[in-house]
Formats: structure tokens, C-alpha cells, sequence
């Protein structure tokens, strides 16, 4: 009896090594997303630029279409900016987010740093990013033609998840019915 009292802490301890053990060997910015394959849920966004109409879900039909979260005070948002400037100017259609900021603010950091989106809307309240699973800015949504989330980045954008991830899934649901 006594070696078993001695033996659990043991057998517990091994347990929890072998759990974080495994738990590292995950890629944190690989958060699954629980709206892959399912719609955008339903949202109606005021605009972050004035005068611009904004941002709702009925906005993604017709076409795939990257979902840019980002803030003005977010830092990894100004990483990511060049190249989603160099995609807009490619052609890529991205709508985005301005995730727990105000309108004024993400305005300003457009009009500075150069704007990339077609349509943008002001998330204020965090609620929308909330039905969106966003944990943190940037995330990056890929949208198919019919509104249904097909991948989700995590973290900022660079040269080899767009090459290697984002492009070609772009290009595969351009030719998806």
C-alpha cells in the first residue's frame, strides 16, 4: 500500500509531462476555427472611413474574398500592411475589420498608412469579432463566393503564407462553383 502512495505522484507526474510535451509540439497560430466551411455569421458594420457605406456579411456573394481584422493600435497590423497593399494593387479582394477601435482612429491609420480594402467596418464593441472567433488582430478570413469561411490565419500575413497558403486557396475557390 505504501509503495502505491509513493508510485501515484509519480504516475501523475509523468502523465502531465507527457501532456505538455505533446501541447508543444502544436503551432499556436494554428487556432482551428469552428466557421470553417460554414457562413459568415450575420452582421451589419458602420463604416470606418467616412462616408463609405460599411461592412456586412451580405457583402461577401459573388466572389472569394480575403476578411482582414486589424486596429490602429495593434503593431503586428503595421507588419502585415505593405503587403496587403501590394495584394490590393494585384488585384485580391480583402474587406476588413477594425476590431475594438474607434471609427476615428482606424480612419486615420488608413489615410497614413494606405488603404488596402474594398469595404471596411467598425467593429467598436468586439462583438462581431466575437461571432467571428477572433482571439486577437490581425486575423486574416478566407470567404468563398457564397459567404462561407474556407480558412482562418492567424496572426499577420507574410510572403510565405501568402505564397504558400492563402494564394493558391484563393485561386482554387475562383474556379469552385
Amino acid at each position: 500500500m505504501n509503495r502505491l502512495l509513493f508510485l501515484a505522484p509519480l504516475a501523475a507526474f509523468a502523465v502531465l509531462v507527457v501532456a505538455f510535451g505533446l501541447g508543444l509540439r502544436r503551432d499556436p497560430a494554428k487556432i482551428p476555427s469552428v466557421l470553417i466551411d460554414r457562413p459568415l455569421p450575420p452582421f451589419v458594420l458602420p463604416a470606418v472611413r467616412p462616408g463609405d457605406a460599411g461592412l456586412a456579411s451580405a457583402d461577401f456573394q459573388g466572389q472569394p474574398v480575403m476578411l482582414n481584422v486589424f486596429a490602429s493600435w495593434c503593431v503586428a497590423c503595421r507588419e502585415e500592411h505593405p503587403l496587403l497593399l501590394r495584394l490590393k494593387f494585384a488585384g485580391v479582394p480583402i474587406h476588413a475589420i477594425d476590431w475594438k477601435d474607434s471609427p476615428d482612429l482606424g480612419a486615420q491609420y488608413l489615410v497614413q498608412n494606405g488603404d488596402p480594402y474594398l469595404k471596411a467596418g467598425n467593429d467598436l464593441s468586439g462583438r462581431t469579432g466575437i461571432d467571428l472567433g477572433v482571439t486577437g488582430v490581425p486575423e486574416t478570413f478566407i470567404v468563398d463566393r457564397h459567404g462561407k469561411v474556407r480558412y482562418k490565419q492567424v496572426g499577420p500575413i507574410d510572403e510565405a503564407a501568402w505564397t504558400q497558403v492563402l494564394q493558391p486557396l484563393m485561386r482554387s475557390l475562383e474556379h469552385e462553383p
